[in-house]
């Protein structure tokens, strides 16, 4: 990769050859499979978007992008929703601690959208006729903790690694995630760690395997409230290869006998 940009925040160049922020401070790169892949394949195609908001529902589609970055992915749920003439309206809450990645993305003309660039603009929001969105900028648990119980029908969720946010990781935060979310809502995360699917399958999510994005690429992550919405759940030969050392920090001390009884597994 190589720098082009002296900040905190720089573009770089991929292996793919595609450009994303890389966060110097904390070593990690935004979508390093590139921003528009990464968007598409591990957000926008698994949850269904299109196919859900196609839907005819008076009742707006609830989006909760959690960990905004660049706002990458939730453009691509942007485009999505702009694109369509007729269904579901778009509702879309962004999460984050701090919107400079997104204005470090605007100032080098990384991200040119009317949506970021309102955005951007503290206590604003986006508005047409077919999508909102909104900021919620902070604690993530505390901004959470903050929306209706059953209300989100998809979340992207997409901060820093557990490495770097290992809070946000956890039975935890998943559990209050999981108070959020309504029957019939997915939620997609690059992360395949073990410890990252523990974690929401104690939280009460089923959990599945979400798409790769290259062939030795590791699996990504797709949870659900019901496992019917996964294309593919976690089996039992999961559970065989788990042992103690692949849970969660706070995973409670039966942990093991929980994760064996999950509906998924029975």
């Amino acid at each position: 990769m190589y720098a082009l940009s002296e900040s905190r925040y720089e573009l770089v160049q991929t292996p793919s050859g595609a450009l994303a922020v890389h966060d110097r401070e904390i070593g990690e790169t935004m979508h390093p499979n590139g921003p528009a892949l990464e968007g598409t394949r591990l957000y926008v195609e698994p949850s269904r978007l299109r196919e859900r908001l196609a839907q005819a529902s008076a009742k707006p589609l609830l989006l909760l992008d959690v960990g905004l970055g660049a706002a990458s992915n939730s453009l691509a749920a942007l485009r999505v929703s702009e694109s369509l003439s007729t269904g579901r309206r778009l509702s879309m809450l962004s999460f984050d601690r701090t919107l400079a990645p997104m204005q470090f993305a605007l100032e080098k003309q990384f991200v040119d959208s009317a949506g970021a660039r309102a955005l951007a603009k503290l206590g604003s929001g986006f508005e047409t006729p077919r999508s909102s969105w909104q900021l919620r900028l902070g604690d993530l648990r505390e901004q959470l903790t903050r929306c209706p119980e059953a209300s989100a029908d998809v979340v992207f969720w997409d901060p820093n690694s557990p490495r770097v946010q290992p809070a946000l990781w956890n039975v935890s935060t998943f559990s209050i995630l999981r108070r959020v979310c309504r029957e019939g809502a997915t939620v997609h995360t690059f992360s395949g760690a073990t410890a990252v699917r523990a974690a929401l399958l104690l939280a009460g999510f089923a959990v599945g395997l979400g798409p790769a994005l290259g062939p030795k690429q590791k699996r990504s992550t797709m949870a659900a409230v019901s496992a019917r919405d996964l294309s593919e759940p976690l089996n039992r030969s999961w559970l065989r290869d788990l042992s103690a050392s692949g849970l969660p920090d706070d995973a409670p001390a039966d942990a093991l006998e929980q994760l064996h009884a999950a509906p998924q597994f029975r």
